[in-house]
Order: structure tokens, then sequence, then C-alpha cells
């Protein structure tokens, strides 16, 4: 089960890489870098939800536990891999954790929350207890 978990993981940041890419390339030269960044937690969201709703029978959690710890494991690799790919494109701390900072507009808190309870929530939507 885990290994699988950290495979939905890799296919978790490889469309998240991608989204964060369009957006940059398109939705932020419209609307500016951090308004940008706020909608893409939800459309984040959104693709989180889709792919654990695709493969979260794949994985095969059997217990509220086991999705809830799925849910945290994700949480600590997104985090450690956003920081240390914002550290490697030169990223200061304070710009990076500007984007958990609700003072300043920054949503990324809510979507590691939404992260953490997606399997859970993936779980109910493909009726997996």
């Amino acid at each position: 089960m885990w290994v699988k978990a950290i495979i939905v993981w890799l296919i978790i940041v490889a469309a998240e890489t991608l989204h964060g890419i369009l957006r940059q390339l398109y939705l932020a030269p419209q609307i500016g870098d951090l308004p940008a960044r706020q909608v893409g937690v939800f459309i984040g969201s959104g693709i989180i939800l889709g792919v654990a709703c695709l493969f979260i029978r794949w994985i095969n959690p059997k217990t509220y536990t086991q999705q809830f710890l799925i849910g945290l494991l994700w949480v600590v690799l997104i985090a450690v891999f956003e920081f240390s790919l914002g550290f490697a494109l030169g990223y200061s701390r304070e710009r990076m954790l500007e984007d958990y900072d609700l003072s300043r507009g920054g949503l990324m808190g809510g979507g590691l929350l939404f992260l953490l309870f997606a399997p859970m929530i993936a779980a109910r939507l493909r009726q997996r207890p």
C-alpha cells in the first residue's frame, strides 16, 4: 500500500508541476502572480482529488486511519518537494512562506489541509470505508 501511495504522490507531483507551469505561462500574466497562485490552490485541489479518486482503490487503504496516514505522507512529501524546488529555483524563504500566510493572501495551508484529507474524500466518493 505504501509504495502505491508514493507512486500516486509522484503522479500528483507531475500533474501539479504541469499545472504550475501552465498557471505561470497563461494565468499569471493575465491576473497577476498572487491571484494566479490563489486560484491555483483551488485548481490544484481539484487535480489532487481527481488523481486520488482514480487511484484510491488501487492503493487499497482498508481503514480511515490508513487513508489519513496516506494523506499525511502526501503532505510531508509535497512540503519537502515544494520547499526543495523553491530553494533550487532561487526563491527566498520569505517568498515561499508567503504562500502559507493568510494575512498576505496565501492559501497553500488550505491546499495542504485538503491534500491531507484527499484520500479519505476519494475513498468516500469511491465507496471505500
